[in-house]
């Protein structure tokens, strides 16, 4: 089975960034150069996917207008950038063309925020019978092969559902859902439980789910009978936790790459300052100035 769509909830109310939230979503709040939501758009198709769709709010127009705006040229706005000699701006926008070409857009809708197993439930029929990604805009990894492309090459060889994890300090493993698990491979362990937000000295492991995951089929069958949970939501790692403990085998791929987190104000502007750091063009600027603000 080939991995050739990926879905990307987007329906999210945004509350933890208002009032900015109000006025842009937050997939597009910028990250260094260009929107956050980009970076996992580069991520997907760079991993050969072919097909995105978005969960998404009826009323939020803004994202699939952004990426598909560009498979139309503006030959006004073309013309005076190449008058300003503005030709580096017509590069961005000419990758951007580019990424909108390889893959394509379409959308499904979740109208009350019900939780992130809902979400995916939603997008079952366009999935349809086959293998498929799940990437949440809030995570992004900086390596040098995309996470989703070192997930995608597990998945070829073990034909399970895949769950991205990453290796935290001890200190922050009871702000996340951690697994239990038994390493069968290089990288790859079998998921024996999930513990959400465990107290420290009760975490399993040190190994932190994060929102990238590689699903099966069989995984809509157990949304959809998975119960409502406290908050009246459906979540997806609570469907998985049923799969495994009904004896089916679910996975975890510990990929390379630094995992930063834009789920939040804080996390958003630390995963700004250190791409902006490593950018080729702003990062020797922005160290020069940091230490002038420092010696000042």
């Amino acid at each position: 089975m080939k991995i050739t769509k990926a879905i990307i909830p987007i329906a999210g109310l945004g509350t933890r960034f208002l009032p900015l939230s109000k006025v842009l979503p937050k997939e597009l709040f910028p990250l260094v150069d260009k929107p956050v939501l980009q970076y996992i758009i580069e991520e997907v198709v760079n991993s050969g996917i072919k097909e995105i769709i978005f969960v998404n709010r009826p009323e939020k127009k803004e994202v699939l207008n952004y990426f598909q705006k560009y498979l139309n040229k503006n030959p006004e706005l073309e013309a005076f950038l190449k008058k300003k000699n503005k030709n580096h701006i017509l590069e961005e926008l000419e990758k951007l063309e580019n990424i909108s070409k390889k893959v394509s857009f379409s959308q499904v809708f979740q109208k009350e925020p019900l939780g992130d197993g809902d979400a995916v439930l939603r997008a079952e029929k366009l999935v349809k019978r086959e293998p498929c990604a799940v990437l949440f805009g809030d995570d992004i990894v900086d390596s040098k092969t995309p996470c989703l492309f070192q997930m995608a090459k597990a998945f070829k060889k073990y034909q399970k559902p895949i769950i991205a994890l990453y290796r935290l300090p001890k200190a922050k493993l009871s702000l996340y859902g951690i697994v239990k698990v038994c390493k069968i491979g290089k990288k790859i362990y079998q998921i024996k439980g999930i513990v959400e937000k465990p107290k420290i000295e009760k975490a399993p492991s040190n190994l932190a789910i994060v929102g990238k995951y590689i699903l099966t089929p069989e995984v809509f069958s157990y949304l959809k009978k998975r119960p409502c949970e406290a908050a009246g939501e459906i979540r997806l790692a609570g469907a998985l936790e049923e799969m495994i403990k009904d004896g089916k085998m679910v996975l975890g791929y510990e990929f390379e790459g630094k995992w930063l987190e834009c789920g939040n104000k804080q996390g958003w502007l630390e995963s700004h300052l250190y791409l902006s750091l490593k950018h080729p063009d702003f990062g020797p600027k922005l160290k020069k100035f940091i230490k002038n603000i420092k010696s000042a």
